[in-house]
């Protein structure tokens, strides 16, 4: 009864947001507690009815006394079945075993492209700046752009393409 209260009495907006809660999840979280309270309504309701079936007021009313003796015997027979939960928790459990290897996995990866990402983040940082560079540093670091010059050079060609378009033009006259 004091969780009732208690449950009653939380401002779960406030929580909701304290928290920092994505709106996936306070919508699960929302869906959750109205199942929840459904749940609790129909079980008050069940539970406040009555369970037995009195067979003496239907002998009473009843001229066919054999159905009040059939269902009197059906009643006295019946036994609820029982299910085996075992392979629904083992399939759970192999789930969640599953579902732990490939959050340790995705963990190891993730660590894996965190320590490449600071290596690199080092690297740009431990860089010479761009302007302390060479032509010959930069021709060793991409050979290709050196064989672009030299092809340009030999074909005559002076002008960078697209760098008018991007820069403007300086000519003076």
């Amino acid at each position: 009864m004091a969780s009732k209260v208690a449950a009653a009495a939380m401002d779960f907006t406030r929580i909701y947001s304290t928290l920092g809660l994505g709106k996936e999840t306070v919508a699960a979280l929302q869906t959750f507690r109205k199942r929840h309270a459904d749940a609790q309504r129909i079980y008050a309701q069940l539970s406040s009815q009555p369970a037995t079936v009195d067979l003496v007021h239907y002998r009473s009313i009843l001229k066919n006394k054999a159905i009040v003796d059939d269902a009197e015997k059906l009643l006295k027979e019946f036994k609820p079945v029982t299910y085996d939960a075992n392979a629904h928790v083992k399939a759970i459990e192999t789930f969640e075993a599953k579902a732990v290897s490939r959050a340790k996995e995705t963990e190891t990866k993730i660590d894996e492209e965190l320590k490449e990402l600071q290596a690199t983040l080092a690297n740009i940082e431990e860089a010479r700046p761009f302007e302390d560079l060479t032509a010959s540093e930069v021709g060793e670091a991409h050979p290709r752009i050196v064989e672009a010059v030299e092809t340009m050079i030999k074909k005559g060609k002076w002008t960078v393409p697209g760098y008018k378009e991007k820069f403007g033009d300086l000519n003076l006259m």
